[in-house]
Formats: structure tokens, C-alpha cells, sequence
């Protein structure tokens, strides 16, 4: 074990064991930025520097050896890690290794549950955890996952903390009423199944809910921050308080242990950014430890000690109990009624989308750094590396940054790391591709192809198109580019023509060149673009056909029809299986409440708080004006809600789903109403008020309009209770992409909507201080585009179908352009490059008995897969930081099962890696490049 119990402090088995557990919580950014945070910066906002409570605690740990301190933001810790002088991180070694600084959780930052996707989480945890391995080896390890602050909690995360090798969970938001349910019950420590598909105990996670938040008991902080006495023991002293706090604290304990199973509970001694000043906290500490065990002399049964979340796992797993199971999860979180934290799983709608791209680049970036080898980190584009975009990645997955619940100047902190690290891959990125394609080539990124935006496609007579793909199968893509000629001519990598079409000028917007490309599994190809405006006339049998009222669309699989009286979707089909659905879907949106007699709770960040259950239509008169433009590559339809809400309704020949492309905004306030916008599908399904949700992007998970695992109290909002993150609706039938985080629900029976833009008003008094009111780029307010991918198909067909297309667009390919030309280039590493070590991770991403041929195990051949030879391989945990043979979790005992542990993991074959459903294998690989093989140009 990383911590060894022999390290923890004795406790007293026939008494109550009060584990004081020393903490700070510090925000990867919140209300100040991450720098601001560590440095202490901009204390007029918030008073807090993580510097100078990592230089206060060491000295306390070292004053005296039995206390303890837990620590958890790597982001944090590594930063003022590399500041020390080598006396101070011996002395720190020496913490760890004696288990009194103990990490918990590991992660670069403490991540959102709701909003992030489950690769970018596995992503920043094992960051964070392989810099800790590396720096003070198992004893540095975490045994305790510690999510004290997200708002809500995955089923997802709890199966990534086990398949990590955790011992347990702890966290300290729950839904107010659950809690109280559970402290009745006595249930708030249990085992949390987490995984339907991977074999108990894989992701069997024990889970303990914090008494008090992550704060300490009432009356018992003593930090700079806060204002509670000081423990006085003089009894000479006026001030003297001794006798009262031990009291005070036997009654705490004794309340508190009721809603406990054993003789062991926990009190977290901290709160977001203490110990600045240590001192304050251990001094008091020391006395009260030394006042209420002097108690036992006079008859008392309760023994107060420092200690550490896997110290108190310790325990409990000695305590050998069988513990109750939970299979669902813990959203949505309420802390009051009419108080639902349901509005973050949408707010900074564009924030969120940046940073779902930033991880498909990151992912580029990463396999292009390993297909290459070192020459992608230093060749003709400079020098450059993944690590400032993957920590930057890893800082958007805090719980207050891909969530959105931050002040506006933190955010456009977060998205200014992300362009950082965009900036330094793509250095990788064309180093890559000029070593792999053995061309120089001026390569150029087009940030703003989605507001129609590329300089060099609209000016360049003869340019190329670059198709990177990082996904494990051959894809084909759309490629859209703004240009200013009438006519190009477009090859293939072979010099085959491809066919194009360029649609017409609209406005001042250029026109735009469209055309398929496809790429190979893990390599690139190049086509050609030449403009041959000056010797083809334009043709009018070439332009777009227009059509103001359409009545369908349709390719060979699918036929769209909209309502003539409307404008808007009716109906979808699928020509293949004969199914023929009614759709109607248009745009809503709901009045943020800004509080009112019966509660003050506005609508903010954090918080969905409609005023009324029925939303207002977008267009108020219930028709949209439409177009249509028609083309042999491309039909669309143009619907147009109102001056701030458009969509295209799109569908391409062999496309299987409907794409529906949105653009809002700035969401109209001047009425003095906050707006909360959403998508909603209304079908004739028998739903019987159940939808389908995933969980983080991966399981799937069942939810019933109006049930919880525990009764609604009548003051409950409707609306915002039945939100949940990351919607990928499945009804039978229907089934919704998104492209984004979004909240999302089901409210009548076969209908579905989902939350994408929001701009509001009002702070909800969660400690943000500002409104949620996004500038835009033009300060007018936010204007956002995203699309929804609409499947309908046969109940026994729709689980491929979606995780496939779920996977392309997630990983969807990268796009360069180069001016014609390039000079011959070979990486100056002389053949045969140096062994190197890459990380590798290897995923089945379907679920037990979910589709009959896609669910069944998989075996792979390794040496078959790649442009590098593997020369050797061993199997780690999920997070990469422990040899998969070595882990060694604590078991629990369920109540209703006498299961034994696992058995140990399968020898390793070299060539073949077997995959069972749901099961992802991670491995550290010795890999060396084949000169004879410089990649997969295409």
C-alpha cells in the first residue's frame, strides 16, 4: 500500500474515533484565475494565496510529528513544488513518506462531474497522479478520491476512481433531501457499483458523504478566514473556554455518529483556502485533541486523533462490515428548495464547446507526438510540445471551469490557457506532418471556419487540405471552406478529381467551397483545391436550387418532411427500416425567476430556477420563415425563428442522422428578463416518461420524468429537478447528440428538450457575485452555434448507430491548409530513432449485452496497429501511475453478496490485447520507429 496503516495513528476500538482531517480546499480557479490563486493576486476579490499555505503547512507538519494535512490540486502543488530549494522537498519527501502529507484524489484539479467528458477526466487525473509517482514514488500514490466540491456526482467518475486503483470516494454535495434521507437511514458510507458492464468489484467504489460539506463543525474553524475563539485552557484567563469547546464537541460527535455504522467518524478541519496561516489551525487543533482525550479519564468513550482519508478507510475496512449498494447516481444536486444546480450542465455554452475542441486537438497533438517520434517536437516549425495544451486541459476540467460557474474574467482565463496550448501542438502537429509526409509545407490552422473565416481559402488561387483522423478506422468528412472565385477544381491524394460545388454569395459572406474528403485510421491525407474561375464560366446548372417553401429533404436513407403551415420538422423517416416518426421541433425558452415571496432563489450559474413550468415559443406565432438550398453534396433547410434564433436543418448523401445546425443569440434582455433557451422534440412516442442519459459519455443511464431515489418535497421546481447533465436522449427510437454539455429533459410523455444558451440577470447567491451575461466578441452579448445530431432507427440498431457517430464527431479529424508547393524534408534523427515511451490506451466502447455483435469481447493484435514497433509493454491502472499486477485495492462486502475479489489480471501477451465490453487497458510501451515506414500519408 502507498500508505502503509502501519503509519497511521493507533486508534481506540472500544471507543468513538473522531478523525480530524486537516484540509485545505483551493480552487484551480474560480473567482480569481489560477495564477491570481497561487500568487495571492487581486486580494480585493478574494484573499487567497496557495503559495503561502503550502510555505505555512510544511513548517507546522515538521513542528511536530503527529499531525497530519491533505492536500489535493496537483495544479497548485506542482507549481510551488518547482519554487523549492532541494532542502525544502527533502523535508516534504520525507512528509509523504511517513504518510503525514498525504494527497488525495491526485487530479491536476478537482473536476466537474457534469460537464466533462470522460477521456478529458482520465486525461488531467492522470496528470496529476504520474507527477506525484514520479516525484515521490507509491508512497506519494493516493488511496482516497476526494470530490468534496462538484456540483453533483457521475456514476462515470466513481468507475474511473476504481479502475484507478482508489480504496474509496469521499464527497460532500448531495441533494439536500437524500442526505437527510440517508442520515436516517444510517446509509451515508456504501458501496457505489458503478459500472453495469465491468465485473464486480472492477468498478465497485466504497463512497463516504462528508458530514459538514467539506467544512469543519460549526464554532471550530480556526482560520485567518474565519472568526470562531481560539481554544483558551488557561483557567486563570478571563477568557477561558476550554471546558465549554469540549463539551460542545463531545455533543457534536455524539450527533454526529448516529448517522454513522461504526465506532469511526470523520471532521474535515478546513475550508476553500486555508492555512495560510497554519499555525492557527494546528495550535487549536493540538489543544482540543489533548482536551477531549484528557476526558477519558473522567469516564469518556471518545478518542480524537489527526488523521487522513485512507487512514479512516483503513478503519472502516477493518470494521468488517457489509455495506449497502448504489448503482445510479447523485445528480441533480439541490441545497434547498426551489434551489436545483441544473443551470451549470449548459452555462457558457461556448466555453464549453472550446474546451470539447481543445481535448479533439489535444488527442491530435498526442498521436502525432508518438507516430513521429522526437521529430515532432523539434523541426522546421521550431520547437514545441503537448504539455502546455494537455495542463491547460486538464485546469478546464475544474468543477468551476468547464462548468461555467466562474467570474467572466477567470473564464476568459481558461479559454486564453487553452489558445496557449493550441498554439505550442500546433508547432507538433506540423513538425508531424512534414516528418511523416516528408514535404515542408506552410501549414495553416483556420480558427474561424465556423463563422465562415479562412484567409488563405479565400485568397489563395491554388491551395491544399489537409485531413488528419485520429480515430482507429478509416472516416469520411464535409469539408467547408469560405472562398471568393466561382469554380475550383479538387483532387484526391492520387490526382483523382473529387466532386465539388461552391455555393453562391450571400451578403458580404463569401462563398463557399464544398467537398467529401476521407482520411486512413490514424494518418492523413492531402487534397487539392485549384481555383479555375478564369477559365470555366460559372454554369447556372452548377448554383444551388432555392426553394423558399420546402416541403422535404432526403438522401437514400433518410427523408425529412416539414409542416407547410409551419415551416418546422415534422417528421423523419428511415428509409431503411421502414420507420417513419412524427418530430416537431422548434425553440423555447424559459423566464429565469429572479426570486420571489414565497423564496428568494433567482436563476444564476449555478442554479435553473424558471418562473413559470411553460416556456415561451421562440416564434411567438408558431411559424418560422424557411429556405431551402439545394445542392448534389448538401441539402439545407433555413429556419428562421426570430432576429436572434436560426437554424439549418442539414442532411448529405449516405448521412444516417439529421443534422440540425443552431445559431442564438445575443438573447434579447432590454424586457428585463433573463433567458433560458432550449431545443425541444416533441414526438408521438410511448415513453412512459422515461429518457436515457450518459453518463460523463459513456453508460448510459435510465431516468423517469418526477423519480428520484428519494421523494420530491411539494416545493420541489419540476423543471430544473429533472435536468441532467450531458443528455444523449435515447427513447426506443429517438436518439440526440449533443456537441456540448447540455441540461437536458424529458417533461411529457414522448418529448424531449435540451437547454443550449443562456443569459441571465441575476447572481444566484452561490458566490460568483456577478451575473451570468456574456459580452460576445462584439459586447453586445454571446452568440453561440452548435449542432444536434437527430437519429431515428430500430431499437436493436440504435445503440451502434449512436456510439459510432458519438465517436466520430468527438474525435472528428483536424484540418490544415497549405499554400501549393512545399520543399522536400526528412527529420534530421538519423534512422533507426532512439526507443522511446508512449502511453498507450486501449478502449471497447460498447456495454454489456447493448448491441448483439458490437458488445461481444475483442481481441487485437498490437504490432498490426501501428507505424511503430513495439519492443516492450507493460499494463498499468487507468491513471498510468501503478503496474496493473501491483494494485492492491481494500475490499468491501456488500450486503447482498458473499462475492470474492477479482482475480489477478491475465498474462500479458505481447501482440494480442483482448478487450471485454466497457473495459478500458492502459499501457506503458516501448516503442521504437520503422524507418522503412514513415506514416500513413493516405
Amino acid at each position: 500500500r502507498a500508505v502503509s496503516l502501519w503509519s497511521c495513528p493507533a486508534t481506540q476500538p472500544s471507543m468513538l474515533n473522531v478523525h480530524l482531517l486537516p484540509h485545505t480546499h483551493d480552487d484551480v480557479g474560480w473567482l480569481k484565475t489560477v495564477d491570481q490563486y497561487f500568487y495571492g493576486v487581486r486580494n480585493d476579490i478574494q484573499h487567497a494565496g496557495v503559495q503561502y499555505i503550502l510555505d505555512s503547512v510544511v513548517p507546522a507538519l515538521l513542528a511536530d510529528p503527529t499531525r497530519r494535512f491533505v492536500y489535493v490540486e496537483v495544479a497548485f502543488f506542482a507549481q510551488w513544488w518547482h519554487q523549492q530549494t532541494p532542502q525544502m522537498q527533502k523535508a516534504v519527501r520525507e512528509l509523504v513518506d511517513q504518510g503525514r502529507l498525504e494527497f488525495a484524489n491526485g487530479g491536476w484539479c478537482m473536476n466537474d462531474e457534469a460537464a466533462s467528458h470522460y477521456n478529458a477526466i482520465i486525461d488531467q487525473l492522470s496528470l496529476g497522479l504520474r507527477f506525484l509517482q514520479g516525484t515521490f514514488g507509491s508512497c506519494g500514490r493516493p488511496r482516497a478520491a476526494w470530490h468534496i466540491d462538484p456540483f453533483g456526482h457521475s456514476r462515470e467518475q466513481a468507475s474511473l476512481f476504481a479502475q484507478m486503483g482508489f480504496d474509496g470516494y469521499f464527497f460532500g454535495r448531495l441533494d439536500y433531501q437524500d442526505k437527510k434521507n440517508r442520515e436516517s437511514k444510517r446509509e451515508m458510507e456504501q458501496i457505489w457499483r458503478a459500472s453495469t458492464s465491468l465485473e464486480p468489484p472492477t468498478a465497485d467504489l466504497f463512497t463516504s458523504i462528508l458530514p459538514n460539506g467539506y467544512n469543519p463543525p460549526l464554532g471550530l474553524c480556526w482560520d485567518v478566514l474565519c472568526s470562531d475563539n481560539p481554544v483558551v485552557d488557561d483557567p486563570g484567563s478571563p477568557e477561558y473556554n476550554a471546558k465549554q469547546l469540549v463539551s460542545y464537541f463531545l455533543e457534536t460527535a455524539a450527533t454526529q455518529v448516529r448517522h454513522y455504522r461504526t465506532n469511526h467518524i470523520v471532521m474535515t478541519m478546513g475550508s476553500d483556502f486555508h492555512y495560510e496561516n497554519a499555525n492557527l489551525w494546528f495550535k487549536n487543533m493540538d489543544k482540543l485533541i489533548r482536551l477531549v482525550n484528557a476526558q477519558q479519564q473522567n469516564g469518556s468513550r471518545v478518542h480524537v486523533l489527526y488523521s487522513t482519508p485512507s487512514c479512516y478507510l483503513g478503519a472502516l475496512n477493518k470494521a468488517n462490515l457489509t455495506w449497502s449498494l448504489k448503482q445510479d447516481d447523485f445528480f441533480p444536486y439541490a441545497d434547498g428548495p426551489h434551489q436545483f444546480w441544473t443551470g451549470y450542465f449548459t452555462s457558457r455554452p461556448a466555453l464549453k464547446r472550446y474546451e470539447r475542441l481543445s481535448n479533439n486537438f489535444l488527442q491530435v497533438c498526442n498521436q502525432l507526438e508518438v507516430l513521429a517520434g522526437p521529430a515532432a517536437m523539434a523541426g522546421p516549425y521550431g520547437s514545441g510540445d503537448s504539455s502546455l495544451l494537455r495542463e491547460a486541459m486538464a485546469v478546464a476540467q475544474h468543477h468551476d471551469a468547464v462548468s461555467g460557474t466562474s467570474k467572466q474574467h477567470v473564464a476568459d482565463d481558461y479559454a486564453w490557457q487553452l489558445a496557449r496550448g493550441w498554439k505550442s501542438c500546433q508547432v507538433v502537429v506540423s513538425n508531424a506532418l512534414a516528418g511523416l509526409g516528408r514535404t515542408k509545407m506552410d501549414f495553416t490552422f483556420c480558427h474561424g471556419l465556423n463563422i465562415s473565416v479562412c484567409p488563405l481559402s479565400e485568397g489563395a488561387a491554388s491551395f491544399r487540405t489537409i485531413l488528419y483522423n485520429p480515430l482507429g478506422r478509416r472516416v469520411s468528412w464535409p469539408v467547408r471552406l469560405p472562398v471568393n472565385g466561382t469554380a475550383y477544381t479538387v483532387r484526391d491524394p492520387g490526382g483523382q478529381p473529387v466532386p465539388s460545388q461552391v455555393r453562391g454569395d450571400q451578403g458580404a459572406a463569401p462563398r463557399e467551397l464544398l467537398f467529401m474528403a476521407s482520411a486512413p485510421a490514424l494518418g492523413f491525407s492531402v487534397y487539392t483545391v485549384t481555383s479555375v474561375t478564369s477559365r470555366v464560366p460559372s454554369s447556372r446548372a452548377s448554383e444551388p436550387l432555392l426553394v423558399k417553401q420546402p416541403q422535404q429533404i432526403q438522401n437514400e436513407h433518410l427523408r425529412v418532411l416539414f409542416d407547410p403551415a409551419t415551416g418546422l420538422l415534422s417528421e423523419i423517416q428511415n428509409l431503411d427500416s421502414g420507420i417513419s416518426l412524427p418530430v416537431r421541433q422548434a425553440f423555447y425558452w424559459y423566464n429565469a425567476s429572479v426570486g420571489n415571496d414565497q423564496n428568494a432563489q433567482a436563476s444564476g450559474a449555478y442554479i435553473f430556477r424558471p418562473n413559470r413550468s411553460e416556456p415561451f415559443p421562440v416564434s411567438p406565432r408558431g411559424r418560422v420563415q424557411t429556405q431551402l438550398l439545394q445542392t448534389p453534396l448538401v441539402q439545407e433547410v433555413y429556419q428562421n425563428f426570430s432576429a436572434w434564433c436560426s437554424q439549418v436543418v442539414r442532411l448529405r448523401p449516405g448521412q444516417r442522422h439529421v443534422e440540425l445546425e443552431w445559431t442564438l443569440g445575443p438573447l434579447p434582455i432590454e424586457d428585463g428578463w433573463g433567458k433560458e433557451v432550449i431545443s425541444r422534440f416533441d414526438t408521438l412516442l410511448e415513453s412512459n416518461l422515461l429518457f436515457y442519459t450518459d453518463s460523463n459519455g459513456r453508460e448510459i443511464l435510465e431516468r423517469r420524468c418526477m423519480t428520484r431515489p428519494f421523494e420530491l418535497s411539494p416545493g420541489s421546481d419540476p423543471i430544473a429537478t429533472l435536468h441532467f447533465p450531458d443528455p444523449q436522449d435515447k427513447q426506443a427510437q429517438l436518439t440526440v447528440l449533443t456537441d456540448r454539455s447540455q441540461g437536458g429533459s424529458s417533461l411529457r410523455e414522448g418529448s424531449l428538450e435540451l437547454m443550449v444558451h443562456r443569459r441571465l440577470l441575476y447572481d444566484d447567491g452561490r458566490g460568483v457575485g456577478e451575473p451570468l451575461l456574456e459580452p460576445g466578441t462584439n459586447k453586445e452579448g454571446l452568440v453561440v452555434r452548435g449542432r444536434h445530431l437527430v437519429l431515428v432507427t430500430p431499437p436493436q440498431s440504435a445503440a451502434s448507430a449512436h456510439r459510432l457517430l458519438a465517436q466520430q464527431e468527438f474525435m472528428a479529424p483536424q484540418l490544415l491548409l497549405a499554400l501549393r508547393g512545399g520543399t522536400p524534408y526528412h527529420p534530421r534523427a538519423e534512422p533507426p530513432t532512439p526507443p522511446y515511451t508512449v502511453l498507450l490506451r486501449l478502449e471497447h466502447q460498447f456495454e454489456a449485452g447493448e448491441c448483439a455483435n458490437m458488445s461481444l469481447p475483442i481481441t487485437l493484435n498490437l504490432q498490426d496497429l501501428f507505424t511503430f514497433n513495439i519492443t516492450a509493454l507493460k499494463e498499468t491502472t487507468l491513471g498510468a501511475d501503478q503496474a496493473k499486477a501491483k494494485m492492491s485495492r481494500l475490499q468491501w462486502r456488500e450486503r447482498s453478496s458473499a462475492r470474492g475479489p477479482l482475480s489477478g489480471p491475465p498474462p500479458l501477451d505481447p501482440l494480442t490485447v483482448t478487450l471485454q465490453p466497457m473495459e478500458i487497458r492502459t499501457f506503458l510501451a516501448t516503442v521504437q520507429q520503422l524507418p522503412s515506414r514513415p506514416g500513413r500519408p493516405g
